[in-house]
């Protein structure tokens, strides 16, 4: 089981980012948010869940060890694999996620792809009491200021391939349109918005 990759950022793609960690170069599939933080050239480190199938071994990372046991917790219920459980953390940071299971908010849980009502009805049945088992990340806040939003969103589109002005003028419409939307749903709304003009 590999459970942490650390080296030099090779490639950064819209699912995944290949890391170098002693000669051998590791394809990691991560959020958008994850992948954001990343940058070409750089060294990183990202938790690790590796999953075995009859025909693939794939790694998911993870910025830090809370999405990665929300990632577990997740692959639980039944009828959740990973391209699921990934789809979950990349529309649900895990303060949302909680509050999600905990209060019951179906509306929240069916926004992500590939879950319908009767599936977060399942999520919230089976895992409102065990979310609370998965410790918070230290320091994590639930509130970041709209500034920090922006250049993270920012951030990850240029690592994406995008030029600034690009990405800062898709990444303020957006903001600008849903203030309050949380980093991942603003990133993929930025992501749909420059994938028109292109």
């Amino acid at each position: 089981m590999i459970a942490s990759v650390r080296g030099e950022v090779l490639d950064i793609a819209l699912d995944h980012a290949v890391i170098e960690a002693a000669g051998v170069g590791y394809r990691v599939n991560a959020t958008p948010i994850t992948l954001g933080a990343l940058h070409r050239g750089s060294e990183a480190r990202l938790f690790t869940t590796m999953i075995v199938r009859e025909d693939s071994m794939t790694l998911y990372g993870f910025s830090d060890t809370e999405s990665k046991d929300l990632f577990s917790l997740l692959q639980t219920v039944s009828g959740v694999g990973p391209r699921l459980a990934m789809a979950t953390l990349a529309v649900l940071e895990p303060d949302a996620l909680r509050r999600a299971l905990s209060e019951g908010n179906l509306t929240a849980l069916t926004r992500v792809p590939g879950i319908g009502k009767r599936g977060a009805e399942r999520m919230v049945v089976e895992l409102r009491d065990k979310v609370d088992a998965v410790p918070a990340t230290a320091g994590a806040s639930g509130v970041i200021a709209a500034n920090a939003i922006r250049d993270q969103i920012v951030e990850a589109l240029e690592g994406l391939g995008f030029p600034i002005k690009q990405a800062e003028q898709a990444t303020d419409s957006v903001l600008a349109e849903t203030p309050e939307a949380t980093t991942s749903v603003a990133l993929r709304s930025a992501l749909s918005l420059l994938g028109k003009t292109r």
